[in-house]
């Protein structure tokens, strides 16, 4: 059979190789299984192990490569060609790679990204045979949305009167009364503003009786107006705004492509909540977790219990005197994660003036003692790229802000479900990223802050304080 295959050829090229991971036999085994059976499996890793899925995943693929399609973004593609088939081939394993549109002809496994996955798809390119492998599923749904985001700027608006003439003062006073909306929405802030719920509707009646349209304009037509979130950024000087359309839920409006093929998830721990929109696509799924036992020290926890909350006025000076204490006498990497960027600017420039050089914004070359300012999505990509952490100070939770005009969206979709938005949304989304941005602590044994008064002041609290289990309160910080 083919997992007893895949694990014997893994248990050969890991011989000799010191420190191992425990479950890449095991994953091996399973990956292999989901290929032979034609299942749809999902496979939970646990947290800061987000490269030890590679070997364990490509040997059965190097054994059964036909009709198996690995969905990769670019970076991960990158390393696939340049690190990990070499490593492979080495090892007298053959692993052939066909990027093209079309299907490979042989035996070879078919690289596609989101994007690429997604054309297949519409064009019918994917055969029904075709086995999805996915690798880090937790971040699916999110570079699937940005895959499907439809984009009209003011070039769109131009090359469209170009193309129907007669039509032309009718679209310059569309995009002019659109423009006067969103001035008097924006009052000339460079953020990004809602689009008018009417917005849609109009743009929908005047392309009706254009008949056929370019892209992007042909994507508006077939467009479910619940099911997209629309904004629009305008530049505060030229008054030039561009118009950007993101799915709601991208997995759900792609069920068709999950329901009608065989695929396998990696993800790791937090990413099954993240990715669990796809959990309707098939009944008969297979979940298998392989999260690590806790083992070791407890994960220290400086968690004051009366501290303000984000929305208060007091809150800014809690946060940058709170930080001036922790950063003070650390030898090590410090990260101060902040995710709205005025605050976050803010407290950078302010700890600078306190510090000096040792704190940069979003710097992937720190001092040895650095304090590095970031957001939380920063941290989450490029963590392995810096050293391993003294302490993280979670300033705000990554929860995200209903200003967005996405998560407003999805929000408002949710009420009108009647589901608990917050409970069902944005908790479950900020600890998938809590759970992995903190995972590099439990390796370095450092310690982790967090000074967001909600943690102690609100309900939901508790959900978060059970998800950073096993941890231990520090009562008060002492000297090294």
């Amino acid at each position: 059979m083919l997992e007893v295959e895949a694990h014997q050829q893994l248990k050969h090229l890991l011989r000799g190789e010191a420190g191992h991971w425990e479950h890449q036999l095991t994953l091996s085994r399973l990956v292999g299984r989901s290929l032979r059976r034609q299942d749809r499996t999902r496979i939970q890793l646990s947290a800061g192990g987000s490269e030890r899925w590679w070997l364990a995943l490509l040997v059965p693929l190097s054994l059964r490569s036909r009709h198996t399609v690995l969905v990769l973004d670019e970076s991960q593609q990158q390393r696939l060609l340049q690190i990990e088939r070499p490593r492979l081939l080495q090892s007298g394993l053959k692993l052939g790679c066909w990027t093209g549109y079309e299907p490979p002809p042989g035996d070879q496994i078919w690289l596609l990204t989101p994007e690429q996955l997604l054309e297949a798809h519409h064009s019918g390119q994917l055969r029904p045979e075709d086995h999805l492998v996915i690798p880090e599923a937790e971040w699916l749904p999110s570079r699937l949305r940005h895959a499907m985001t439809v984009q009209i700027d003011a070039c769109h608006w131009e090359q469209l009167r170009a193309a129907f003439p007669s039509a032309g003062k009718g679209l310059l006073d569309l995009h002019e009364r659109l423009s006067r909306q969103l001035v008097v929405l924006g009052g000339g802030a460079n953020r990004d503003l809602v689009m008018p719920e009417s917005a849609l509707t109009m743009v929908r009646d005047l392309l009706q009786l254009l008949g056929s349209t370019p892209a992007p304009w042909c994507q508006l037509m077939s467009m479910e107006q619940t099911s997209w979130a629309s904004w629009a950024r305008m530049d505060p000087l030229t008054l030039q705004w561009c118009w950007q359309l993101q799915p709601l839920e991208p997995v759900i409006a792609l069920d068709p492509l999950f329901y009608s093929h065989p695929w396998t998830l990696i993800h790791v721990d937090g990413g099954c909540r993240r990715h669990g929109e796809a959990r309707g696509t098939a009944g008969d799924e297979l979940q298998i977790d392989l999260r690590d036992a806790p083992r070791g020290e407890p994960l220290p926890i400086y968690l004051p219990r009366r501290q303000p909350l984000p929305n208060t006025e007091i809150f800014a000076d809690h946060l940058l005197e709170q930080s001036r204490r922790l950063i003070l006498g650390r030898s090590g990497l410090t990260a101060v994660l902040v995710n709205p960027p005025r605050m976050r600017q803010r407290l950078c420039s302010e700890l600078a003036a306190e510090f000096g050089s040792r704190v940069t914004l979003e710097s992937t070359a720190p001092e040895t003692n650095g304090v590095v300012c970031c957001s939380w999505g920063w941290w989450l990509s490029h963590q392995h790229l810096l050293p391993e952490p003294e302490q993280l100070i979670a300033g705000m939770l990554p929860i995200a802000s209903r200003e967005d005009p996405l998560t407003a969206a999805r929000v408002e979709s949710l009420k009108r479900q009647g589901r608990d938005w917050f409970r069902s949304l944005l908790l479950p989304e900020a600890l998938a990223i809590l759970i992995p941005a903190i995972a590099s602590l439990r390796q370095s044994g450092g310690r982790l802050a967090i000074l967001d008064g909600r943690v102690r002041g609100r309900s939901w609290g508790e959900h978060v304080l059970r998800a950073l289990e096993p941890w231990e309160a520090l009562q008060r910080l002492r000297p090294d």
